[in-house]
């Protein structure tokens, strides 16, 4: 069964001494907004790692299976989606493209999540997803880092007379030719010495009616944005993770009448906008550089909450507690 609340969500992620989400077009530098100077994480690069941590825990395969997946043709998905339902035309009728796009639905997390465009093979229509992310900022300027280093070997591609490939025997000759000094290379690392990253989320009841989004679902998303980072290690990354608590807004309505309730529930009491003002942070005092998230203070505004709207703490297993909330966080305050 589908969610039945709309929700708005806020959080934040942490890096130390890496890059958080390079940009390709400039040399894999951390991506930045040259106006303000504050980093930027693509909503693409939080989903990869949403997909990631999926995978790992349901083992990719239905009705948790990914249909964005590395080294894969995602046609072939439409196709068998297509097949299933019994029809393998591009320009299929209705009938047979709407069961198509609801049989990948019910397989794909992802696209029952996030959606998307199942046009470019056989045709399975388009997904509106109820999960949309915003481009993650950083709380302050971070400072984008070049350095270079020492690697103690060399990927030369060497040629051999009269020959295609190069054997090992013909690499272990050309080594023992060279001067030491060409057998080390200089590189480079791009990087930030600390980022405080905050993000924003939408899920909307009405367009999780439409993929079948359900409670169970959310749950899961809720582990994925919480666990993600922990599975997802490199030494380009240096160290990043997802601070808790994730703050949800849930909408609940106010309405008497039960049926009325729900329909505002589903439609929200308040404008996103509104909500995510109830949310302030700030370096604590006499912190000039930050270097960690405990020299940040956050504070959640609960007495300023709109009628028919609830404030809660997502945690990593993948409850929200919505009553009583959790001050085990020493970095958050609750006025």
């Amino acid at each position: 069964m589908a969610i039945k609340n709309r929700y708005e969500f806020v959080y934040y992620v942490e890096c130390i001494n890496g890059n958080p989400n390079g940009d390709p077009d400039m040399g894999n530098s951390p991506r930045i907004d040259p106006q303000d100077m504050r980093g930027l994480i693509s909503d693409v690069a939080v989903k990869r790692r949403i997909r990631n941590y999926v995978t790992i825990e349901k083992g990719n395969k239905p009705p948790y299976g990914i249909i964005v997946q590395q080294s894969t043709n995602m046609n072939r998905f439409i196709a068998q989606a297509n097949e299933e339902c019994g029809s393998t035309a591009k320009d299929g009728t209705k009938e047979k493209v709407d069961s198509a796009r609801k049989w990948i639905c019910q397989n794909f997390y992802d696209v029952r999540a996030f959606g998307g465009v199942l046009t470019t093979g056989a045709n399975a229509g388009q997904v509106r997803g109820p999960i949309q992310l915003t481009f993650m900022k950083s709380v302050d300027p971070i400072l984008p880092m070049d350095i270079s280093i020492t690697r103690m070997s060399v990927t030369e591609d060497i040629k051999v007379d009269g020959k295609g490939i190069p054997s090992s025997e013909d690499y272990k000759k050309w080594e023992d030719n060279q001067p030491v000094d060409k057998l080390r290379t200089m590189g480079r690392k791009q990087l930030i010495p600390y980022g405080l990253y905050e993000g924003r989320g939408f899920i909307s009841a009405n367009l999780a009616e439409d993929t079948e989004f359900s409670d169970e679902d959310l749950s899961l998303f809720v582990r994925a944005l919480a666990n993600m980072y922990e599975h997802d290690r490199s030494a380009s990354k240096g160290q990043m993770s997802t601070i808790l608590p994730i703050i949800f807004f849930r909408h609940v309505g106010t309405d008497s009448d039960l049926n009325q309730r729900a329909n505002q529930a589903k439609l929200g009491c308040a404008p996103a906008h509104k909500l995510f003002e109830l949310i302030s942070i700030k370096k604590r005092e006499g912190v000039e550089v930050p270097r960690s998230y405990q020299d940040y203070k956050l504070t959640l505004n609960i007495s300023g909450l709109p009628k028919g709207v609830e404030a809660g703490f997502a945690l990593p297993d993948g409850n929200i507690v919505w009553d009583n909330l959790p001050d085990v966080y020493s970095w958050i305050e609750l006025k």
